[in-house]
């Protein structure tokens, strides 16, 4: 591997910054108005389909209008691969994500700690795993990442929604400096390693196979997303050797037990057994969260043993390859790992209906391509 540029006193510096743009913006709305009024503003980037710019204050359009733009280096064809690899392989996408990715940033022990103190997954997991679905659904939907798309607008949502917890929480008194900057430079960096490459990885561990091009387009996604959340340039990895390297140097430098990330991963297990219909899935999380994340990570976030369906997940893995190289998607030929991502996010289709609860948006070309039942 080549020598990675992401130093010790690199990352301490990316520690101690947030995003200018977006706190700045924030900033202004506390100095306008109430914070009742702040408040309502995190309500309507959370629950509303969209920002209506001509009912915003004139500092809020021109956020919008300055974070809208992709980089320069945004290319549409390998955009259009990730999301066709999206279109793929999402149930288990989602699997990697909720089994992988998700819990393994709660491993790491500072940054965990933004997530605890506004207390979101704790007290509200079906809202916030809703949120964090609805996100990549978003980004990697057809033309998610066009001009106006639906993965453009929730990630100027979310830059948003950071900023206002950032000026809370340094508001607060609560929180401890020693844990740096409150979402800094080096916790997105993080956050965006777990949305792409640590996903790869997942999908690899469940037996998806991946070619290199499609690695890169998965990841070419992800990089642009990146950008339109704030990213500063040097802190977004180039390609998978890349974003590696950042895995692992985050994983040397913030993994550890921490009540926090141990508390939040039994939130996200509970979750997803409430969500999966039946007792046919009952424990499946667990032992996901083993296989995808290995027995010293799972052991941190006191992941419960393995049980029964530990017996499942090597077939699993050998079941989606095989298929693959059949090229064989029939449902004769059902994969573990496909059926209970799917089971998943149906859950997620039927446990959204309700009043105050968020729904959970996917777009018909997605529902056909995952088989996906609900409204």
């Amino acid at each position: 591997m080549r020598t990675h540029r992401w130093t010790d006193e690199f990352l301490d510096g990316l520690r101690q910054r947030g995003d200018l743009l977006a706190d700045k913006t924030v900033k202004n709305l506390f100095q306008q108005g109430q914070v009742e009024t702040a408040n309502g503003l995190l309500k309507q980037l959370i629950r509303n389909d969209q920002l209506v710019p001509d009912t915003l204050p004139p500092g809020l359009r021109e956020y919008l209008r300055r974070t809208e733009q992709l980089p320069s280096w945004a290319d549409p064809d390998l955009v259009r691969e990730g999301e066709a690899l999206f279109g793929r392989y999402g149930p288990q996408a989602v699997v990697s994500l909720f089994c992988g990715a998700l819990p393994a940033s709660y491993a790491a022990a500072m940054g965990v700690q933004v997530i605890h103190l506004t207390a979101r997954l704790a007290t509200d997991p079906f809202r916030r795993i809703v949120e964090t679905a609805q996100m990549l659904v978003d980004v990697l939907a057809p033309d998610g990442l066009a001009p106006g798309g639906s993965g453009i607008r929730t990630a100027q949502k979310v830059r948003l929604m950071h900023a206002a917890v950032r000026h809370l929480l340094l508001e607060s008194g609560q929180w401890n400096p020693e844990w740096g900057h409150p979402i800094n430079q080096e916790d997105l960096a993080g956050t965006l390693v777990d949305f792409s490459y640590a996903v790869i990885v997942g999908l690899e561990k469940l037996g998806c196979t991946l070619s290199a091009r499609e690695q890169n387009a998965y990841l070419h996604c992800w990089r642009v997303v990146g950008h339109v959340m704030g990213l500063e340039p040097a802190a977004i990895p180039e390609d998978m050797e890349d974003f590696a390297a950042l895995a692992e140097v985050i994983q040397r430098r913030h993994f550890r037990a921490s009540p926090e990330g141990q508390d939040l991963t039994r939130a996200l297990i509970q979750m997803a057994e409430h969500v999966t219909p039946g007792d046919l899935f009952d424990g499946i999380a667990a032992s996901l969260m083993r296989h995808i994340l290995g027995e010293e990570i799972a052991d941190m976030l006191k992941v419960p043993p393995a049980d029964w369906t530990r017996h499942l997940i090597g077939p699993m893995a050998l079941l989606s390859k095989a298929s693959d190289e059949l090229g064989d998607r029939s449902p004769a030929v059902a994969k573990l790992a496909e059926v209970f991502g799917r089971k998943l996010v149906e859950g997620m289709v039927w446990m959204s209906r309700g009043a105050g609860r968020p729904p959970f948006r996917i777009p018909s070309a997605l529902r056909e391509s995952w088989n996906v039942q609900g409204r």
